[in-house]
């Protein structure tokens, strides 16, 4: 598993696509188990802070005792468009509780120079620990502008499914390498 700033390092062109999708939103949608095992998907802001993805939340919101219950999560961009020619990126890992009070006061420092607001404690944060990333896209034009800022690159493994005359292609790009792309 790995911090935001070492899958960075590891796939630097899939990590700036992904850090692109989550901010042209400003938001992400954040799935987790619920405590009966059902999922719940929902959105939520993030940061990236010190190397990190950070998720912070109100105090015992629902959300936020789903991670603390069971760390494991997705986190995925928006979707504005049913035609997927924007792309979407996820990642799949572990929520890790930020405990550091160092860390968490320079997080509120960094969120309030950002925004003009700063959590006021108690508040949840946590950082993802880096399972798996993936960036989808469909339509012929998105599939070409991905796969030349994408093919190539290192750390990634990239797919390209061609077209035939009645459907769309797509592309999937996956890390870790040891991870085989799939549609």
């Amino acid at each position: 598993m790995a911090s935001w700033h070492e899958f960075a390092a590891e796939a630097p062109a899939l990590a700036a696509l992904g850090r692109e999708r989550f901010e042209s939103t400003q938001v992400v949608l954040l799935g987790t188990l619920r405590k009966h095992g059902n999922p719940r998907i929902t959105p939520v802001e993030f940061t990236f802070f010190d190397g990190e993805l950070c998720l912070g939340g109100m105090w015992q919101s629902r959300k936020m005792l789903d991670l603390t219950r069971d760390p494991r999560c997705v986190v995925h961009s928006t979707v504005t468009t049913k035609n997927g020619d924007e792309g979407d990126f996820k990642l799949s890992g572990r929520a890790l509780p930020a405990e550091d009070e160092g860390f968490r006061a320079r997080y509120g420092a960094a969120v309030l120079e950002a925004t003009g607001w700063q959590p006021s404690e108690p508040f949840h944060l946590f950082t993802i620990d880096i399972r798996e990333a993936a960036f989808v896209v469909f339509s012929d034009e998105a599939v070409r502008a991905a796969a030349a800022r994408l093919e190539g690159s290192a750390g990634i493994n990239v797919a390209i499914h061609g077209a035939d005359p009645n459907t769309s292609g797509y592309l999937v790009a996956t890390w870790p390498t040891g991870k085989q792309p799939h549609g």
